[in-house]
């Protein structure tokens, strides 16, 4: 089992950054891709980005990609998202999810397996 516990979300103006951090829980951080996911109020919940288990391939929506990156740091059990360039449409709750190592680093829900509890976004205009 795997807890992933999200913080640093709040409101920013647009054009500005936030950075959220997911916590996870147990000693196996390291066998796991992780990723993160959004959903804006009465939309389907949509992928963000991706990061392979060691770090070593990234992928992004094409929405995110170039504004947000994602990261990690297998010592501290930590994913972070760090977002610049904010618009209001990025406005959502974000969702840190963790999928095995031997699954595909995906855009795919099916192939995470724990979704943490979820941190607001909210970006004005």
């Amino acid at each position: 089992q795997v807890q992933l516990v999200e913080s640093g979300g709040g409101l920013v103006q647009a054009g500005g950054s936030l950075r959220l951090s997911c916590a996870a829980s147990g000693r196996t951080f390291n066998r796991y891709n992780m990723g993160w996911f959004r959903q804006a109020p009465g939309k389907e919940r949509e992928f963000v980005a991706a990061i392979s288990w060691s770090g070593g391939s990234s992928y992004y929506a094409v929405t995110v990609k170039g504004r947000f990156t994602i990261s990690r740091d297998n010592a501290k059990n930590t994913v972070y998202l760090q977002m610049n360039s904010l618009k209001p449409e990025d406005t959502a709750v974000y969702y840190c999810v963790a999928g095995a190592a031997s699954n595909a680093v995906s855009y795919q829900r099916d192939e995470y397996d724990y979704w943490g509890q979820g941190t607001q976004v909210t970006v004005s205009s």
